[in-house]
């Protein structure tokens, strides 16, 4: 499928985007070329496969809610710019 200006301009004026006639060829190749893309995935096929409206159909897996601390601060704070013990230092903002 393949639009022409005066529909790139009809779904401008839809979408309430102003847009200069000047840009119209750029979004005009924009817009096909998401167009192409989906039409490619068209082609995929999807026989057998049970749509998915959302993640709320998955189950997901339970862990244990425990406080830690990581079990590495060594590691973490290698990469803090300045430390003081085992806790980043920042510079003082508010006087």
């Amino acid at each position: 499928m393949s639009l022409d200006p005066a529909t790139v301009r009809r779904i401008a004026r839809l979408a309430r985007i102003r847009v200069e006639d000047a840009a119209v060829p750029r979004l005009q190749g924009e817009l096909n070329n998401i167009l192409g893309w989906i039409e490619q995935l068209s082609e995929v096929d999807v026989e057998g496969v049970a749509p998915l409206t959302g993640g709320a159909q998955i189950a997901l897996r339970m862990r244990g809610d425990a406080v830690t601390d990581g079990g590495y601060p060594e590691r973490i704070l290698a990469n803090a710019p300045d430390r003081a013990g085992e806790f980043f230092a920042v510079p003082k903002v508010v006087e």
